[in-house]
């Protein structure tokens, strides 16, 4: 009953008042027009993604503004399936899916390639300086050979004797698995956040969501590879110069504990927290430092309190004070440049532990409106990260969570050279992308909580993906398309070729970065 008339009293509040509080979707889409300071309003922020809308509201820069006759139409090209708002609410609810067929013409092994994902997208303004979003998805999917292989490999890990054995799965920007017929997989996730701005210079989020570091493409400290994880965040502006964002969070690692009272043994955890600090010298320039450190809850047998230093918010002092064994920390700049004529130059440092030879940096460039034609987006990226840069001397610690990596999708060991384009025109748009690494003793599960001890690699991957579409609602990234994957892997363990074709159709609101 008591539950009841909290709902209750939880939905008669949402008719009281109006806010625009709700974060920006970072998704890749989203996130290329965030960045796009050939617009009049541009953003020059900290670059600690999601932003909020009440700082920058990117559906009022980017939406529609045909005319249209019909109700029905309004929804397929500008709203959402279902509002309601008046002077002092809002609420949006819209589906979302993905629904696309592919086949590999260089593997007859799996002629039946899809991904089959039905949701639910809900946003809401609450009060006067309260709002939420959440989603949900329910999935199934069979993926091609060199995503298949690499999911089913972090996938969840049960003890065994004094060993692990890995079962299931676990997708990127997603969740974890079950079977699904011959080699598929199944997974359902939600996600969502709730925002309270009590003050104009302070902003205060909690949730199950994902974060993003930095302008580029990928990110070397913090980006949505990963799986969305539980969290509480504090944003402050203390002057228009300076901006302070504070986030912790929980983590797991896919790994069962071996003793437990419950049917399913629960996984291990870590914390992690990030003191992030920007300066902004002029309105166009920001340099951030950053520090973000996992934090030790414990191994399998035993579950420990995260230190107290776990909640300071000054860098640099928790990693003075203790040991490796307790902590894996990650420090770094973000630097954004926004010239005024169309481009952005930008990149980022990392260095784990303070040991510089396990260090990485980036360097990248966008440009927008080239040759005169308006939104064509052209990016150049490089990406550099040294062998060890995200273990831990505690495996356990990694820089990982459900053992995927939570900064740059391909973890240590490589280089990357990145080119992205994409050209819209009304609703028709063309996106290209290539992606060339250079592998040296590369190790896929190097960022796993339990070491596998696999043979290392040495070698590149090529990947190019183009793909073509009509979009008909910015606001949720609906859109018919098709597309083409080619990608090339020669290394000394491992000679593929993935060969492509995809159609589909879906509302494209999340990362899940299959070019690795």
């Amino acid at each position: 009953m008591k539950r009841k008339l909290l709902t209750y009293g939880f939905l008669f509040v949402a008719l009281l008042a109006k806010s625009q509080q709700n974060t920006v979707l970072i998704q890749s889409y989203f996130k290329d027009q965030l960045f796009n300071n050939a617009r009049s309003e541009k953003y020059v922020g900290s670059s600690f993604l999601p932003v909020l809308e009440s700082e920058y509201n990117l559906n009022t820069i980017i939406r529609d503004s045909s005319i249209q006759y019909y109700d029905f139409t309004e929804v397929i090209f500008k709203k959402h399936l279902l509002e309601a708002k008046g002077d002092n609410y809002k609420l949006t609810i819209s589906p979302t899916f993905d629904f696309s067929i592919s086949r590999d013409l260089s593997d007859t092994t799996k002629p039946g390639l899809f991904q089959n994902t039905r949701g639910l997208f809900i946003e809401g303004d609450l009060l006067k300086n309260f709002s939420f979003m959440t989603s949900v998805y329910e999935n199934q999917a069979h993926y091609n050979s060199y995503e298949s292989s690499y999911y089913s490999s972090v996938g969840e890990m049960y003890p065994q004797g004094t060993n692990y054995l890995t079962q299931n799965a676990v997708i990127p920007g997603a969740g974890r698995t079950k079977p699904f017929k011959n080699g598929g997989f199944d997974y359902a996730y939600a996600i969502g956040n709730i925002v309270y701005r009590p003050l104009p210079s302070l902003a205060i989020i909690a949730g199950n969501s994902s974060q993003f570091i930095g302008d580029g493409h990928r990110s070397i400290l913090l980006s949505d590879n990963s799986v969305s994880a539980p969290f509480f965040r504090v944003d402050y502006k203390i002057s228009h110069k300076w901006e302070f964002n504070y986030l912790r969070s929980k983590l797991f690692n896919l790994m069962r504990r071996p003793l437990s009272t419950t049917v399913e043994a629960y996984y291990e955890t870590k914390a992690y927290s990030v003191n992030y600090l920007t300066y902004k010298p002029i309105d166009r320039f920001s340099i951030s430092l950053f520090e973000g450190i996992i934090w030790s809850k414990g191994d399998s047998i035993t579950s420990t309190h995260v230190h107290p230093l776990f909640y300071n918010p000054i860098p640099f002092v928790s990693g003075l004070i203790l040991n490796n064994k307790e902590i894996n920390s990650m420090y770094g700049l973000n630097l954004s440049y926004a010239l005024e004529a169309n481009h952005r130059f930008y990149g980022q440092i990392g260095i784990s532990n303070l040991e510089v030879k396990n260090s990485a940096f980036q360097i990248g460039y966008r440009g927008y409106n080239y040759f005169g034609l308006k939104d064509f987006i052209l990016q150049l990226e490089y990406n550099n990260v040294a062998e060890n840069t995200y273990n831990a001397s505690v495996s356990r610690l990694n820089y990982s969570a459900y053992n995927l990596p939570m900064a740059h999708v391909k973890g240590n060991a490589f280089q990357e050279m990145l080119l992205r384009s994409n050209y819209s025109y009304k609703r028709l748009f063309l996106d290209v992308k290539a992606s060339y690494y250079l592998l040296k003793n590369y190790n896929t599960l190097s960022l796993l909580p339990f070491d596998k001890n696999l043979p290392s690699s040495n070698g590149n991957i090529f990947l190019s993906q183009i793909e073509i579409g009509y979009r008909f609602n910015k606001l949720l990234n609906f859109s018919v398309f098709s597309a083409w994957l080619f990608r090339t892997e020669n290394t000394n363990l491992t000679h593929l070729v993935t060969n492509q074709f995809t159609v589909g159709l879906r509302t494209a609101l999340i990362n899940h970065y299959n070019d690795f």
